[in-house]
């Protein structure tokens, strides 16, 4: 088993990335390469991410959740705020993000700071999510244990009944997370593992430094 999972291997072939092709803004640079993962059939979720947060004991979390929106301001995603990732980035106030989209054979990693989404705009998200969606974030202490599932699917059924014909509102512990990039990098699989990497770095507010990474 060792041995066949050591022989799984992709040769990239399927294009370059050279700086005559790339925006001096990154997030100029993210919007084309995140238009043309939307534009491939094979990508179910272009917005799927990794999200990695550090805890008080320093030890490294990660899980996959979806961007919702980006801007030159920075990568949003919602959350519940009592959670593991929610409590960490709160702590911390710093994650990485990372984009894998296979069929176009890129990569894009990005480290930043943290901050929580001002609450007018996490209630105009949280209004616009199917009505399931919002009672779900109430039914679930998102990483709390629970007993069993029947414990989780009796709070969503009780909590069906009490806002039945009503409006949701947002719960207080889940919102939103802007991810204010200070380092993006751009990687393309290239043959014999020489990929391509272009990684800009924020120099003060708003002028970005790009240099060429060995792969």
């Amino acid at each position: 088993m060792i041995m066949h999972v050591a022989n799984l291997r992709q040769n990239y072939t399927k294009a370059g990335l050279h700086e005559d092709d790339v925006s001096d803004d990154p997030m100029v640079q993210f919007a084309t390469w995140f238009q043309q993962a939307t534009e491939t059939d094979e990508i179910r979720e272009p917005n799927a991410m990794v999200l990695s947060s550090v805890g008080p004991d320093r030890k490294p979390s990660s899980r996959v959740v979806l961007l919702k929106d980006f801007s030159e301001a920075g990568f949003t995603f919602f959350t519940n705020y009592t959670s593991q990732k929610g409590l960490e980035l709160t702590g911390t106030q710093y994650a990485a993000l990372v984009f894998w989209w296979e069929p176009l054979e890129r990569q894009v990693r990005i480290e930043g700071t943290v901050e929580k989404l001002p609450p007018e705009r996490s209630d105009e998200y949280f209004a616009s999510r199917p009505r399931k969606s919002q009672i779900g974030a109430w039914a679930s202490a998102q990483s709390q244990a629970i007993a069993n599932r029947e414990v989780l699917e009796q709070r969503f059924k009780d909590l069906e009944a009490e806002y039945a014909d009503k409006e949701i509102p947002r719960p207080d512990h889940w919102g939103g997370f802007l991810v204010k990039p200070e380092k993006i990098e751009f990687w393309q699989g290239r043959p014999s593992r020489l990929h391509d990497r272009l990684v800009f770095t924020l120099q003060g507010d708003r002028t970005w430094q790009r240099q060429r990474l060995a792969p």
